[in-house]
């Protein structure tokens, strides 16, 4: 099925240049309980209706952003730069890689 989604930096595209990433979650708080982070990981709502969705522009911009779909009829009520990015929060600091040990 194919419908149109709203970039908020490009405009309205094909849902063919997009990447679904799932459900808008919650992370759990710094000290998880098994039970919490499993859920986190393993479940999603799934719900028929609206819901907030992560979606990245692969063949655009390359914008990530949250988009608000219907799931029964794929309408798009409004897409939105995530505020954490809209805010100019900074970009993860790289992991180090360990040097391999001498042989």
């Amino acid at each position: 099925m194919s419908f149109l989604l709203d970039c908020p930096h490009c405009g309205p595209r094909d849902v063919a240049e997009f990447r679904f990433q799932g459900e808008v979650t919650r992370r759990p708080g710094p000290s998880p309980t098994l039970r919490e982070l499993t859920e986190y990981v393993y479940f999603r709502d799934n719900v028929a209706g609206v819901q907030r969705e992560w979606w990245y522009h692969r063949v655009g911009c390359g914008l990530w952003f949250v988009a608000e779909r219907d799931t029964r009829t794929n309408e798009v009520l409004r897409t939105e730069i995530h505020t954490a990015a809209r805010a100019g929060a900074p970009a993860p600091e790289p992991v180090a890689v360990p040097e391999p040990p001498a042989v």
